[in-house]
């Protein structure tokens, strides 16, 4: 939110009818809340599948990398002082999380304990800092004229939700939907051009990636902001147009059919509302910064429902990779998605580049979810299940 004036509290008193602007908001309208959906089941520990020592510290590793943000956190503070001494060994690790943590077994009320593990990951894509012939598309800082607008502090029931619009005289309206910021451009800084519109689809989609210039030099690119709308699956689109089945949907072949009907394209990509905008970050070896604003592990970071999953937590995943190889290790909740809502759903980061890509396209995996919570701290919105 650009202030917390009282100008601005009367102002969205005023919007009339708030409801309606709603559809510009964080995920839409508010939904049922997770205690309403969600069963946390607490489990002993020797019902967790099996993991090995290298996958346990490197998982562990990775969620004790945002200790340092999680310092003062009221439910994983304590937890992250007690673990900054405990030693780099398997053995010393295990226990300190079997004296810590409680094991809940995540359950949905439609699909009990099964649910979808999907994956993402941090694209490079050849680029310019000049629009040029080779190079059209933009990609969009955040917009001089975007308004943000925390509900929850006046309405603590739309917790977590966000308004976003621009001003229309003293009218906070909806702002533009990605066809319109196609067409007509966006009043913001551009931070690079693209070769095509597939990319800089696919850029919004995996919240952060790399440009490749012509000179060498790469610009890293992160998530910034985003337009208000609610993230709608190109590929979903391209199912209901019967022009593939759900099977068949992946990046690649996404790609495959936009080459192949150009003169579609600007309509799949309309079919998504959402609007990624986008920032500059120092470019280095560490992974991209999810919402948590740590750098990502790759295999090892997911991103994740925050109302079911905190952002901090340690998750205990079983699922397997495209190919059938079992997927069994603790990883760390550290960043979020317009497209990861869920009871029992996680988005596993794998990394940068090609082979990172197309393990993520593929990756459309059942899995099993446990959390493993401080024990003695409230459960997210929920009571425990025995």
């Amino acid at each position: 939110m650009m202030t917390t004036s009282l100008h601005w509290r009367r102002f969205v008193f005023c919007l009339a009818p708030l409801i309606a602007l709603l559809a510009a908001c964080d995920g839409g309208a508010p939904k049922t809340k997770p205690s309403e959906a969600t069963t946390y089941v607490s489990v002993e520990w020797d019902k967790l599948p099996a993991v090995n020592d290298t996958d346990l510290m490197a998982g562990y590793n990775s969620w004790f990398s945002a200790c340092k943000r999680l310092a003062k956190d009221p439910v994983w503070g304590g937890t992250c002082a007690l673990a900054a001494q405990v030693p780099q060994n398997p053995a010393a690790v295990r226990d300190f999380l079997k004296n810590q943590l409680q094991v809940y077994s995540l359950r949905s009320s439609e699909h009990g304990a099964n649910g979808l593990i999907t994956g993402y990951y941090e694209p490079i894509y050849k680029g310019s800092e000049q629009r040029n012939d080779a190079h059209p598309v933009a990609v969009y800082g955040v917009p001089d004229d975007l308004i943000i607008v925390n509900l929850d502090s006046i309405y603590p029931e739309l917790k977590g939700k966000r308004l976003r619009g621009r001003l229309d005289g003293r009218v906070l309206r909806p702002y533009d939907d990605a066809a319109t910021i196609g067409n007509k451009g966006a009043n913001a800084p551009v931070l690079a051009w693209l070769e095509n519109p597939i990319d800089l689809q696919f850029l919004q989609i995996q919240g952060s990636g790399r440009v490749q210039l012509e000179n060498g030099r790469q610009l890293r690119i992160a998530y910034a902001d985003q337009n208000g709308y609610p993230y709608k699956p190109i590929g979903r689109w391209l199912v209901e147009q019967g022009q593939l089945t759900k099977d068949e949907v992946s990046m690649g072949r996404i790609r495959d059919w936009a080459i192949a009907h150009p003169e579609r394209v600007n309509e799949l990509l309309g079919s998504n509302p959402s609007y990624v905008f986008f920032t500059l970050r120092p470019d280095s070896t560490e992974g991209p910064r999810g919402s948590l604003n740590v750098p990502l592990t790759a295999g090892y970071s997911v991103a994740i429902d925050r109302k079911v999953i905190p952002l901090g937590s340690l998750l205990w995943l079983s699922s397997t990779r495209p190919d059938g190889t079992p997927l069994v290790r603790p990883v760390a909740a550290q960043d979020t998605g317009g497209a990861i809502a869920g009871e029992v759903r996680a988005d596993m980061f794998w990394g940068t580049g090609d082979a990172a890509g197309e393990l993520a396209g593929n990756m459309k995996q059942q899995g099993q979810i446990w959390m493993l919570w401080p024990k003695g701290a409230a459960l997210p919105d929920a009571k425990p299940k025995d």
